[in-house]
């Protein structure tokens, strides 16, 4: 898809911009990344917890702030990419508003 492009993959008929749909992309790939990489610690200090191995226990510490920050992380990019996909949802409708006749639902009496 070049940038510029319109994307109208979200089943209402709305339309959204490619550069919109690479930064949705990019994010969720950093997602999946960091979900990958706590799948990873969670695996390491499982094991750590298992062995009770004091140098291992203490190792586990380092381990959990790392996931805890991952996890920040995690949810930073998925507030980034709501506010991100409502700006265009919002750009998207003024754009379908602009110089045509406004559309009403007639609702049954």
């Amino acid at each position: 898809m070049m940038e510029g492009d319109s994307f109208s993959g979200l089943g209402n008929g709305t339309q959204v911009d490619g550069k919109v749909l690479q930064t949705f992309q990019k994010s969720f790939l950093q997602v999946e990344n960091i979900l990958d990489q706590n799948r990873q610690l969670i695996n390491e200090i499982n094991q750590n917890h298992e062995s009770k191995i004091p140098d291992n226990l203490s190792r586990n510490v380092g381990l959990i702030r790392e996931l805890n920050n991952n996890i920040r992380r995690v949810v930073d990019l998925y507030a980034d990419l709501s506010l991100s996909f409502t700006r265009s949802m919002e750009a998207s409708s003024e754009g379908d508003s602009e110089g045509k006749p406004g559309h009403k639902r007639n609702r049954p009496g």
